[in-house]
């Protein structure tokens, strides 16, 4: 079935903003020199055994950062240099020398309005370009405060990120920051070097983004990307997409929020979590067609959780928190879990798995020195596909392997655990009262716990040592007679139109508006979900009258419904009201 997506945009933050002209100059920042880390630690840029940061730009390492090497001390020469308080508007700043900044504000409160960045010249600095800033368009340090509202960020340049916030901490994982701090919102960025990502966040810093338009294509080149050190990064509406091999929409290192946004990856993982990180995702669609490896990885999936290695994240649990919003996955699996211990935390989100049929991977890959581990726990959530948990040898890695499964109250899991794998890991699981599980293929776990219920479907569950099916069930869980449901045939479609309207705001200012989704006869309309502020405007009746409600201001809304015809059959839709 056809399912179309439609951009939301957010309800920015409002920002105030005053015009002041101020001239260009050029500037040799004195004293910008990274903190020296303490005694006894690793010196950035140091991966062990040669094995490369995030990126791996020779094959090493991660996806989606940038590659180890000999960091040294960054300098910063600048085409604007503001040291000062100072509001701007309008301004424009070009850079077009090698490891030259156009935008640099340090240690000052800056606003800028509508301004024009422009980055060429190649970086010949290394891993001062990902962990400090260098060759950036615009870079805040020192503990700045940059506000910008309005304009468009073009990068042309190796190693040249559209906008970076170093916190200061020299990388040192787990250390504060000095508080340097970028607003920015309504801005448009455009990058096509390698290791050149839309926004970055570095040793503590702190990123917060409203409506962004983030398009990169180079390699190792996250739109919303993080390295050594750290940070947090938060980000509301907008659209985040990536073409370049080893560039996930969000490579994290940090603390990373996202909501009501869209993410796309057309080429490599969706997103990236390295080490004791997390990434929480709200009401946000995140497509993803990973169809080049890059690094160690020898998996196509669409969210991987691992540890690199390479000094750029602590050791520790990445977590993954994911509440309504979408996953479309076209290759591979959806989860993956190597190198590290991983929590996965699922809530109402919408899961479309076009790959290779497999949910969850939690297996050795081209990376050793940990256990894989993962714990998966859902509320109210659908999830389809295999779970293999795997203790097999790959490229001469040995890892234990093992799973945490709590598919919680109001859950349905169909599919099949560990039915192919030979080398089994260890799998706890535990269903709730009012979760499900339908086997699709002969199943394994360790151990099994919970009152909820297990449709065999014609199959067995080995618990331990010991084998179960329909007529010997598993004791005190439930028998379940549910059917898998198949997939609709061409003759039992639904079609469903009038889908998108405009309407003006001087319309909406005198009265209410209203119009009917057109469906087959046969069918009628539920509200599935909605996203954004459209819930607070925008209202779908049962039978597929929509109410847009007198005073609702400009911008884009959209409702996920769900269309469901007399035979049963079922059809997700996205409809969208556009006010202007």
């Amino acid at each position: 079935m056809k399912h179309r997506r439609i951009q939301m945009t957010a309800i920015a933050l409002s920002t105030f903003l005053t015009a002041s002209a101020f001239g260009q100059v050029t500037a040799m920042a004195a004293g910008n020199t990274p903190p020296t880390p303490p005694s006894g630690s690793e010196a950035p840029g140091n991966p062990p055994d040669g094995a490369g940061g995030p990126g791996g730009m020779n094959g090493q390492g991660g996806p989606g950062g940038a590659p180890g090497g000999n960091a040294g001390s960054a300098t910063y020469d600048a085409a604007k240099t503001l040291s000062s308080d100072a509001t701007e508007s309008g301004q424009q700043y070009t850079a077009t020398a090698s490891d030259q900044i156009a935008l640099l504000v340090t240690g000052a409160t800056v606003t800028e309005k509508n301004l024009t960045v422009n980055k060429s010249g190649d970086s010949d600095g290394g891993d001062n370009t990902n962990f400090y800033g260098q060759n950036a368009a615009v870079l805040a340090k020192d503990g700045a405060v940059l506000t910008i509202s309005g304009g468009t960020i073009t990068s042309d340049a190796e190693g040249a990120n559209g906008i970076f916030s170093y916190g200061g901490n020299g990388g040192q994982n787990g250390a504060s920051g000095d508080g340097t701090t970028v607003n920015v919102q309504d801005v448009t960025i455009t990058t096509t070097g390698n290791s050149s990502g839309g926004i970055m966040t570095t040793g503590g810093g702190i990123m917060n983004a409203r409506n962004l338009t983030i398009t990169t294509s180079g390699r190792s080149s996250a739109a919303i990307r993080t390295d050594r050190g750290g940070g947090t990064v938060d980000v509301t509406g907008g659209t985040y997409s990536t073409s370049g091999a080893g560039s996930p929409a969000i490579y994290c290192t940090a603390d990373i929020t996202v909501q009501n946004a869209d993410l796309y990856s057309k080429t490599s993982e969706g997103v990236v979590i390295e080490g004791l990180n997390s990434v929480t995702l709200t009401n946000t669609d995140l497509t993803v067609n990973n169809t080049t490896t890059n690094g160690n990885a020898t998996h196509h999936d669409a969210v991987m959780i691992y540890q690199s290695m390479s000094g750029d994240a602590a050791d520790g649990t990445g977590r993954f928190t994911m509440t309504g919003g979408s996953i479309t996955n076209s290759t591979g699996e959806v989860f993956h879990v190597t190198n590290t211990s991983a929590v996965i935390t699922l809530s109402g989100v919408t899961i479309t798995n076009n790959g290779n049929g497999v949910l969850l991977d939690v297996s050795n890959d081209g990376w050793s020195g940990a256990a894989n581990q993962a714990t998966l726990t859902t509320t109210n959530q659908t999830l389809s596909g295999d779970i293999l948990v795997s203790n097999a040898t790959v490229n001469g890695n040995s890892n234990a392997s093992s799973l945490t499964f709590r598919l919680g109250s109001g859950s349905t899991y169909t599919g099949a655990i560990n039915s192919s794998v030979s080398e089994r890991g260890t799998v706890d699981m535990t269903i709730a009262d009012t979760a499900s599980w339908i086997l699709t293929g002969d199943s394994t776990v360790s151990t099994l716990s919970g009152s909820g219920s297990i449709n065999y479907n014609g199959y067995t569950l080995t618990v331990g040592s010991t084998s179960y099916d329909a007529t010997h069930p598993y004791s005190g869980m439930s028998t379940s007679t549910e059917t898998v449901e198949e997939t609709p045939t061409e003759a039992s479609t639904i079609t469903l139109q009038n889908t998108k309207k405009t309407f003006r705001t001087e319309q909406l200012a005198a009265q209410k508006q209203t119009y009917k989704l057109l469906a087959d006869s046969n069918a009628t309309v539920s509200v599935s979900r909605y996203k954004g502020d459209a819930g607070r405007y925008i209202k779908v009746k049962q039978n597929g009258k929509v109410i847009v409600k007198k005073g609702t201001p400009a911008g884009k809304y959209k409702a996920v419904l769900r269309v469901t015809s007399s035979d049963g059959t079922t059809l997700t839709e996205t409809i969208r009201v556009v006010v202007k």
